[in-house]
C-alpha cells in the first residue's frame, strides 16, 4: 500500500504543491466569512450512513434535484459530463450504448447504486447508462477513489449513487412535457407525500426521439438511417413507521428502453434494454447507541439484439442481501460492521457464459472525530466463488485548518473482479484470469463557507493486473485469432482535479479542470478514449423569476484504441439554459445544446448531436 511519503516524489511533487497553492489562494480572501457557513449538506454513499458533508474525508460531488431541473438535461450520461473527474463516450445519441470514466478509470472499474442496489451487467461489466433514465433521478452521488472496502468488487475508480424521489409532507404532483430537436419529446408525472408515518413517493416518464444517423461514413456497419430511441420508466418508494425508530420499506425502478444502431449497411439494428432493481429494507434503532439496517434487494440488466446476424441475448440478475450495524462509540465516533451476500446469474444466446458465482463479504469501518481531527479506517474481506478471497482496506485523515477549510489524505485498496466475458467468451476469455488491483493515494484540500466552496485534490492510483485485449495470449490460448483478455498490462493513473463554486451578487460561477495522465505503465501509452486534460466552466444568473446560464465544456485530444494509432481532436461544446416561473409552481424551461454547432467525436467513426434545442413546461417541485 502506498505511503503519504509517495506523494511527495519529484514526479507528484508538482502538482501536489500546485494543488496547496490554489487552495491557499482561494481561501485568503474568504476567511472572514467562515463562520457563516450555511446548512449542512448530507452525504450517505462514502461510509454508507448519512454524514455531514463538510465530515466526509472521501473527495466528493452531489448533484441535487434543483440542479437537475435547472441543467434542463433529458440524459444522465449528459449530467455527469458537467462534473470534475469525469468523461464520458457514446456510439451515438442518447439511447446509444455510453461510458462513464471517473478519475482515469474504465467504465467496468466503478459501481452505480440505485437506492442501494447494486446495478450492471455481469458480462460487459459496469452500468448500462443509456436505460438509467433521467426523468427518475431525484439526487445523484459522486464518490471518488477507491471504495472496496464499503462495496467490494469493481470500486476502483469510484462510486455513483442514484436516488429515487422519497415522500415528505402534503401531496405533492408534479407533471413536465417538453418538446425538442430530432423529433424528441418527454412526458413525465409523479406524486410523492407522507401521513401518519407512511411515506410514499411515484413517479412515471415517456421519452421518445428520431435521433441521427449514429454512425459516419467509413464506419462499419455503416447506415445512414435515423436511429431513435424510445423508453419508458417508473419508479417508486414506499415506507412505513412500525414504532419509533423501526422503519419498514420497499424501493423499486423500471426501465425499458428501444433504441436503434448500426451494425448493418443493408439492416435496421435494433436492441431493447431492460433495467429493474427492488429493494425491501428494515431500519431499527435496536438501542440508543445501536441501528441496524437490513436490506434484500435484486436487480435485472437485460440486453436483446435483433441484428442481421441474429438475435443475441445477455441478461444479468443481481441478488443481494445485507446487514449493516453502526454503533455510536463515545458520542462522536462510529463503529461499522457489515455483511454481505451476493450473487451474479447470467443468461445468454452465448452458452458458454451461462453461469452464476456469488461472493460472501465481511466488513468493518471506525470513524472518529477529535476536534479538528477527523479519521477513518476500514477492511473488508470478499470470498467469491470464481477467484477466490481478496482484502482491501482504506486509511483516512483530515484536519480542519479553520471552520471552512479542510485538508485531508488517504491511501486505500481496491480491485476488479473478471466479468463473464474476461472468463468465458469463445475466442476471448481466460478461465484463469485473475481479478485486476488498485492501490490510490490522494490528498486534498477544500474551502466551503457556504457562499464559496474550492477544492483541489492530487491522486496517484497504480492498477495491476490489468485485463486487456491483448495480442501476446498465453500457450494455451495461442489459437485464439483476435486475441485475448489476459491479465498482463499496469497501469499509472496520476492527476489533479480543481473544482470551484463562486457567488457573485445574483450570478454564480462554476467550473472545474482536471490535469490527468491515464498510462498503461506496459506499453507507455495512453489509455484509450481518455484525456490529459478536460474540463467545464459555467456562469448562472438567478434573480426573482427566472433563472439562465451559459456552459462551455472541453476536452483535450485522445485516442481511441490502445496502441494510439487513432486520434479523436479535442473539442469545447457551448451550451445554453434557462427557467422561468410565469405562475406559482409552473415554469417554462429551455435548453439550446451545442450552440455553435461543433462537430466533435466521442467515439471514432460515431456521429454527436449538432445544434439543438429543448423546451417544455413543469408544474410542481421537481
Amino acid at each position: 500500500m502506498h505511503s503519504f511519503v509517495s506523494l511527495a516524489s519529484p514526479a507528484a511533487g508538482k502538482p501536489l504543491a500546485m494543488a496547496i497553492a490554489v487552495c491557499a489562494a482561494f481561501s485568503a480572501s474568504s476567511v472572514a466569512l467562515a463562520e457563516e457557513k450555511k446548512l449542512e449538506s448530507v452525504v450517505v454513499t462514502a461510509t454508507r450512513t448519512p454524514q455531514i458533508a463538510a465530515e466526509v474525508l472521501s473527495d466528493h460531488a452531489v448533484i441535487t434535484s434543483e440542479d437537475i431541473a435547472r441543467s434542463g438535461r433529458t440524459s444522465l450520461v449528459d449530467l455527469l459530463q458537467r462534473q470534475r473527474g469525469m468523461e464520458i463516450v457514446r456510439n451515438g445519441g442518447p439511447g446509444a450504448t455510453s461510458s462513464v470514466f471517473l478519475r482515469g478509470t474504465d467504465n467496468k472499474q466503478n459501481i452505480v447504486l440505485v437506492d442501494g442496489v447494486r446495478v450492471g451487467s455481469s458480462t460487459n461489466g459496469g452500468a448500462t447508462w443509456s436505460s438509467i433514465p433521467l426523468s427518475q433521478i431525484d439526487r445523484i452521488e459522486i464518490v471518488y477513489g477507491p471504495l472496496s472496502t464499503m462495496y467490494g468488487a469493481d470500486a476502483v475508480g469510484g462510486v455513483i449513487q442514484i436516488f429515487t424521489k422519497q415522500g415528505d409532507g402534503p401531496p405533492s404532483p408534479t407533471v413536465s412535457a417538453g418538446v425538442g430537436s430530432y423529433h424528441t419529446y418527454n412526458l413525465e408525472a409523479g406524486v410523492s407525500g407522507s401521513t401518519e408515518g407512511f411515506r410514499y413517493a411515484l413517479r412515471a416518464s415517456h421519452e421518445k426521439s428520431d435521433g441521427f444517423s449514429s454512425t459516419k461514413s467509413g464506419a462499419f456497419g455503416f447506415n445512414p438511417d435515423r436511429d431513435g430511441y424510445d423508453n419508458n420508466s417508473a419508479s417508486g418508494q414506499f415506507s412505513t413507521q412500525l414504532a419509533k425508530g423501526h422503519e419498514l420499506g420497499l424501493t423499486f425502478l423500471h426501465s425499458e428502453l428501444k433504441n436503434q444502431f448500426d451494425n448493418s449497411a443493408t439492416f435496421d439494428d435494433r436492441s431493447k434494454q431492460k433495467l429493474a432493481t427492488y429493494g425491501v429494507y428494515s431500519k431499527n434503532q435496536i438501542t440508543q447507541n445501536w441501528n441496524s439496517q437490513f436490506q434484500v434487494s435484486q436487480s435485472q440488466d437485460r440486453s436483446i439484439s435483433d441484428m442481421r446476424t441474429g438475435r443475441t441475448l445477455f441478461d444479468t440478475t443481481q441478488t443481494q442481501v445485507s446487514w449493516q450495524n453502526n454503533i455510536a462509540v463515545a458520542t462522536t465516533d462510529v463503529l461499522q460492521l457489515l455483511a454481505e451476500h451476493r450473487r451474479e446469474e447470467v443468461d445468454s444466446t452465448t452458452t458458454e457464459l451461462i453461469g452464476a458465482r456469488t461472493t460472501n463479504a465481511i466488513a468493518a469501518a471506525y470513524q472518529l472525530k477529535r476536534g479538528a481531527h477527523l479519521a477513518a479506517a476500514s477492511i473488508r474481506n470478499d470470498d467469491n466463488s470464481q477467484f477466490g478471497s481478496r482484502t482491501t482496506g482504506n486509511l483516512s485523515y483530515g484536519y480542519r485548518l479553520s471552520n471552512a477549510l479542510r485538508a485531508s489524505g488517504s491511501m486505500g485498496t481496491s480491485f476488479r473482479a473478471p466479468t463473464f466475458n474476461d472468463l468465458y467468451f469463445p475466442g476471448f476469455g481466460i478461465a484463469t484470469n485473475r481479478p485486476e488491483k488498485g492501490r490510490n493515494a490522494e490528498a486534498g484540500l477544500y474551502y466551503d463557507d457556504g457562499k464559496s466552496q474550492y477544492s483541489a485534490v492530487y491522486y496517484r492510483n497504480r492498477l495491476t493486473d490489468l485485463l486487456v485485449n491483448t495480442n501476446v495470449c498465453p500457450v494455451e490460448q495461442a489459437t485464439h485469432p483476435f486475441g485475448c483478455s489476459y491479465n498482463v498490462n499496469k497501469a499509472l493513473l496520476t492527476g489533479l482535479t480543481l473544482g470551484m463554486t463562486q457567488a457573485l451578487g445574483d450570478f454564480k460561477l462554476r467550473g472545474s479542470l482536471d490535469l490527468q495522465d491515464p498510462q498503461d505503465e506496459t506499453t507507455g501509452r495512453q489509455l484509450a478514449r481518455r484525456a490529459k486534460k478536460h474540463g467545464t466552466l459555467a456562469l448562472d444568473y438567478g434573480a426573482g423569476k427566472a433563472t439562465a446560464g451559459g456552459e462551455l465544456i472541453f476536452s483535450g485530444r485522445r485516442f481511441d484504441d490502445t496502441n494510439n494509432r487513432n486520434r479523436l481532436g479535442g473539442y469545447g461544446v457551448f451550451n445554453l439554459y434557462a427557467t422561468y416561473d410565469f405562475a406559482p409552481n409552473w415554469s417554462l424551461f429551455g435548453r439550446w445544446n451545442n450552440v455553435l454547432d461543433k462537430d466533435y467525436e466521442l467515439a471514432r467513426n460515431y456521429n454527436t448531436a449538432g445544434s439543438n434545442v429543448f423546451v417544455g413546461v413543469r408544474y410542481g417541485l421537481r
